[in-house]
């Protein structure tokens, strides 16, 4: 079996901006998982590293990138700006869709901390054909406005120690209509930093896309 294939690629995102990503994509790719980090981290995350390199084992494509540009994230404000960073997720969402190698693959988003609340914006738009949503020690709380109307499945993955941010996902969780679940990671912090957490992370996303992330989209047009 061949080896994934591995791309950089630049998206521009309008007046002479772009932003950088690395797309990873396995033959016959199970659908094609999009990352959005929290707003002070950036592609090179070593956790969303870790899922994305499970996922590429799973047969899954990849795309991890920086939601903003190098001069934006100079600015604090831009780093929790959830409107921005949902909306540079849709951009790219969409450039992927016109993509050669990606445009006939069903897209899923993978949120942590604040990143995921954007993923949950992005994924409630109007128009959205994101077919599933993964949340780590997400904020979901941050678009609760828009928690109602997500229609994507998604999937919370919270550790048992992070005590406020469970809460938050908790009450995230009960106001939602489409399918959704809480994964509690026993004996785990924020950050998923002990032994074997961010394994337990990787199967669960692993898993919740096997079921709701189908390989190919329809070419009706």
């Amino acid at each position: 079996m061949l080896p994934p294939s591995k791309t950089d690629l630049s998206i521009s995102i309008g007046n002479n901006r772009t932003v950088s990503g690395n797309l990873i994509l396995p033959d016959n790719a199970k659908g094609l998982v999009i990352f959005s980090h929290g707003g002070a981290s950036n592609r090179l995350s070593p956790r969303n590293k870790m899922v994305s390199d499970f996922l590429a084992q799973q047969h899954f494509g990849t795309f991890l990138f920086d939601l903003l540009t190098r001069e934006e994230i100079n600015d604090h404000a831009n780093r929790h700006n959830i409107r921005l960073l949902a909306e540079r997720l849709i951009i790219v969402s969409e450039w992927l869709l016109s993509y050669d190698q990606t445009k006939n693959i069903h897209q899923a988003y993978f949120g942590a901390s604040t990143g995921a609340a954007a993923a949950l914006y992005a994924a409630a738009a109007e128009g959205s054909e994101i077919a599933a949503v993964v949340c780590r020690g997400g904020r979901p709380e941050l678009a609760m406005e828009v928690l109602p109307t997500l229609q994507a499945p998604t999937l919370f993955i919270v550790g048992s120690n992070d005590d406020d941010v469970l809460l938050l996902n908790q009450k995230a969780l009960s106001v939602m209509h489409c399918p959704r679940r809480l994964e509690v990671i026993a004996d785990a912090s924020h950050l998923f930093e002990e032994k074997g957490a961010m394994e337990k992370v990787c199967l669960s996303t692993a898993g919740w896309l096997e079921q709701y992330l189908h390989p190919m989209k329809m070419l009706s047009k």
